[in-house]
């Protein structure tokens, strides 16, 4: 096959993979932090086909679902390309979901066999219990425990719209529904991200978030297929460890969340000048970045950040802001790439520059539906192909999408409408304030009050008083905290995305 890197990627993850492996099979596709030891193409390849060939022989139908509960390494890797390359539903199990979350997606996703972790065994086991499924389960401990004799068979024959990945939703306001991609979303998922950041195959990736969510699974690793770039894959992120791993592996560009950008810029660790010299750019994504944030780890560490946005429903990323030299617009995920975005009024009719409304997004990388959902797929999907993303904002002339809020985190005030995002730029707006997330509580008077949620650095001895004052000072008393509540930590999702609807109930 032969890409074209202005179309969406054509064929398969078994054709893109096969492709790899036979025009640069020698190359390094991955290096796994954990040891320095690495994958070419070619091996990659090879494992995948293997691990293809004994799902299949273990009966397991194209397009059924096999799930994966492995933190970031080897294995993860090898086994999610298995799955993808045999015909089968990688059905990615979120770790730090709640065993009633992944005992509900073991038994929704219909899963026949489970590749699980030593690591993972109990949870594994507890959240099988009382439920109904009952799959095969191989772990995975430097290489899968196959059973005895088993022989892998020819691969199932599939297509570029049957299925290849299930990812369930955090589930913060009821059951996770289950996204289902096809082949060609999920690799258009990547093509967006080779796009936005113009990767080739001289780039290497640091992936710190788990592949088991959209971010880390479609831009660090769906992104270097496409792009024929390498990864460098980490268990899990480390700010001690992070710029040593970019130094000693030649990371050129990093994807992360706000929340570890936060916790870098208020750390001790620098990159050297051949760090600073080699990384291209650093993407942000899965949350607002405060425009505070952006400026100052852009000042002390002399790397520009690059502000996206992605969703689950859309293999990763939506919008992007240019690399430098082009505009990025502080404050704003960026401009539609690869796919249409638009921001639709209630009845769904198009907004002009300015207007505030619901952010839509139509394109290759948009999911097929929720699994056994239909009302929630009629819901978010239109007749015309829009889906509908939960997200509020606006548009300028030039095309730069500003997210305003969830439509269901809006704080609604005596009838007016709050938006956390303003808040929490107040907040992240001292140098002290490593985590913030305004959020709304019921309140007999309005309706509902402002409260927000704070972690600050290590010795400081920042008091909520002066942050009320500083929030006054920005936002007016109206849209300022009432309640401050300094914490240790903020819930978050497996990206690190800070979880805001469950701190009502945290802090009551």
């Amino acid at each position: 096959m032969m890409p074209n890197p202005q179309a969406p990627p054509e064929g398969t993850v078994r054709d893109w993979l096969d492709y790899r492996a036979v025009s640069c099979g020698t190359r390094i596709s991955h290096v796994f932090a954990s040891d320095g030891s690495t994958l070419n193409w070619a091996e990659l390849r090879q494992h995948a086909a293997d691990i293809a060939g004994r799902l299949a022989s273990l009966g397991i139908r194209r397009g059924e679902s096999v799930a994966m509960m492995m933190p970031n390494g080897r294995e993860a890797l090898l086994g999610l390309f298995g799955t993808l390359y045999g015909g089968f539903r990688a059905t990615m199990i979120n770790l730090v979901a709640g065993v009633d979350a992944i005992g509900h997606a073991l038994t929704h996703s219909g899963a026949r066999v489970v590749l699980v972790a030593t690591s993972q065994h109990d949870l594994l086991t507890r959240a099988l219990l009382g439920g109904t499924a009952r799959p095969v389960i191989i772990t995975a401990e430097e290489g899968f425990d196959w059973p005895v004799g088993l022989v892998p068979i020819p691969p199932h024959p599939h297509g570029a719209s049957d299925d290849a990945l299930l990812m369930y939703t955090s589930g913060t306001t009821g059951r996770p529904k289950g996204v289902i991609h096809s082949h060609a979303s999920l690799l258009a998922g990547g093509w967006t991200t080779m796009m936005a950041h113009d990767l080739t195959d001289r780039d290497r990736a640091m992936c710190v978030l788990p592949i088991y969510h959209i971010n880390g699974l479609c831009v660090t690793i769906m992104g270097p297929l496409v792009s024929g770039g390498s990864v460098i894959l980490c268990e899990k992120f480390s700010a001690g460890r992070f710029w040593p791993i970019c130094a000693d592996q030649q990371a050129t560009w990093f994807s992360v969340v706000p929340t570890i950008i936060s916790h870098l810029l208020h750390g001790e660790g620098t990159p050297d000048e051949s760090v600073r010299g080699r990384i291209r750019f650093g993407r942000s994504a899965s949350a607002a970045l405060a425009p505070e944030v952006q400026t100052a780890f852009e000042w002390r560490f002399g790397i520009p950040i690059v502000e996206t946005m992605g969703l689950t429903e859309t293999a990763a990323q939506i919008l992007s802001n240019p690399l430098p030299p082009g505009l990025r617009k502080i404050g704003s995920p960026g401009v539609a790439i690869g796919n249409e975005v638009a921001i639709m009024s209630v009845d769904m009719r198009s907004q002009p520059p300015g207007l505030v409304g619901e952010i839509c997004v139509r394109g290759p990388n948009v999911m097929r539906l929720y699994l056994d959902n239909p009302e929630a797929t009629a819901a978010a999907l239109t007749p015309d192909g829009w889906l509908r993303s939960g997200d509020l904002g606006r548009i300028d002339e030039d095309g730069y999408v500003f997210v305003t809020g969830r439509l269901k985190e809006l704080i609604i005030k005596g009838g007016e409408n709050i938006a956390p995002r303003e808040i929490d730029e107040a907040l992240y707006a001292h140098p002290d304030v490593i985590e913030a997330a305004a959020f709304g509580r019921k309140c007999p008077r309005y309706g509902e009050r402002v409260e927000a949620a704070v972690v600050l650095r290590d010795g400081s001895d920042l008091t909520v008083q002066t942050l009320a004052l500083l929030c006054e000072a920005r936002l007016g008393r109206f849209k300022s905290p009432d309640v401050i509540h300094l914490m240790d930590e903020l819930p978050k999702g497996p990206s690190g995305k800070i979880q805001r609807l469950r701190l009502a109930e945290m802090t009551q």
